[in-house]
């Protein structure tokens, strides 16, 4: 069975370059707007949708907001294709939880070649349930727990705990965070990984999880 991808844009010979360039591998289902979306998505989930910014309605960002607040669709890999290819932009989508961005114009190999790597780097592990002290992450059902409770994460934030987990008590170079969570190289300027960290803490707090994260300063960070 093909992967569903779910692409919104505006542009109606775009919405018939996304159809007729992906058929061959993936079952590829346009809309015009977020409303159209967000309607489908009430009835089957894609395995990674592709986002314009300038739609009518809502725009790109707004929906790429209620995409990653909302725990149903917080983790369906997102790609924003968008004519605004300034680096503000780019790292604006990057840091609201879109996992890639594509200016246009754009190839259309390129672009297949973009979806194939992020279905990749956001595929379920194949292994085991992770234990750290009061940690538990269960793999299966992409779920956290603390001291048995599940707690609500962003993708990104369970990509991260993950991480963590898995190199518990080691030191994670900053770099080495942002190539294996967000999966391009490190943007020094930005503060991505310091936002996602403060929320992490914030939800370890309330939980009274025993465990910290550490800053090692001018390297990265570690679990303990």
């Amino acid at each position: 069975m093909k992967q569903i991808i779910y692409a919104v844009e505006d542009d109606a010979a775009l919405r018939e370059l996304y159809s007729f360039s992906l058929e061959n591998e993936f079952d590829c289902r346009c809309f015009e707007d977020g409303d159209s979306l967000f309607g489908m998505l009430s009835e089957k989930t894609p395995s990674l949708i592709i986002l314009d910014i300038m739609l009518p309605g809502d725009d790109g960002f707004a929906i790429l907001s209620r995409l990653k607040s909302t725990n149903a669709t917080s983790h369906i890999p997102l790609i924003i294709v968008s004519a605004k290819g300034d680096e503000v932009y780019k790292v604006k989508g990057l840091n609201m939880g879109a996992d890639d961005y594509i200016a246009k114009p754009f190839g259309v190999l390129e672009l297949v070649a973009r979806i194939k790597a992020n279905l990749r780097k956001n595929a379920p592990p194949e292994k085991g349930n992770i234990d750290y002290k009061d940690i538990h992450i269960n793999f299966s059902k992409h779920q956290i727990l603390i001291k048995g409770i599940p707690i609500e994460t962003t993708l990104k934030e369970y990509d991260l705990m993950c991480l963590f987990c898995e190199n518990a008590d080691q030191v994670l170079e900053r770099k080495t965070i942002f190539n294996k969570v967000w999966g391009y190289a490190f943007y020094g300027e930005t503060r991505t990984l310091d936002v996602h960290i403060m929320e992490l803490r914030k939800k370890l707090s309330e939980a009274g999880s025993e465990v910290t994260l550490q800053t090692i300063r001018g390297i990265g960070y570690m679990l303990t």
